[in-house]
């Protein structure tokens, strides 16, 4: 299956400074992933070309890095996911820009099932939630931006939790 998924948003902001919290993605001090609810992004080399790592269980590779404008990533897992994500902004006049993350890849009869059921559900909250941050960053705090979770998502957060380790004590 063919799979263009595309989200974007302006920004009230010159690229100049959009560009300044985009180097940071994954790093220890990320203005771009909501880490505060979603797990981060890791990679082994930070944005340069040949890195690798990812978020939960999406892996992928680093294959394209224009500072300032575009970041690609080529996916490693999971299988079936064959393509690639990339951020990229793009300035509309001196004062505004745009934020943009792309999704372009063919899956597999599997992986598309993964994708229509839970991947891109997750995918387009986590995406939004980090649009939200970046502009947020900007904003004063009572204009503050959430963006709503549909019901589908929440459920799917809750089914996929990872159980608790138990402690000795519980288990005797």
């Amino acid at each position: 299956m063919k799979v263009i998924n595309i989200h974007h948003r302006i920004i009230k902001q010159p690229i100049e400074e959009i560009a300044k919290l985009f180097s940071t993605l994954s790093s220890e001090n990320d203005r771009i992933m909501p880490t505060n609810s979603w797990p981060p992004m890791k990679l082994d080399n930070g944005l340069q070309i040949g890195s690798k790592g990812g978020h939960g269980p999406i892996k992928y590779q680093v294959i394209q890095s224009v500072p300032n404008q575009k970041i690609q990533f080529k996916f490693l897992k999971p299988e079936g996911f064959n393509g690639f994500h990339q951020f990229e902004i793009s300035p509309i006049d001196q004062g505004t820009s745009e934020i943009k993350h792309t999704i372009d890849m063919q899956t597999s009869p599997i992986a598309s099932i993964k994708w229509l059921f839970a991947i891109r559900w997750l995918h387009d909250a986590l995406i939004e939630d980090g649009f939200d941050k970046v502009e947020n960053y900007f904003l004063m705090e009572n204009q503050y931006k959430k963006s709503e979770w549909n019901f589908w998502v929440k459920f799917l957060r809750k089914v996929m939790k990872p159980k608790k380790i138990r402690s000795k004590k519980q288990l005797l």
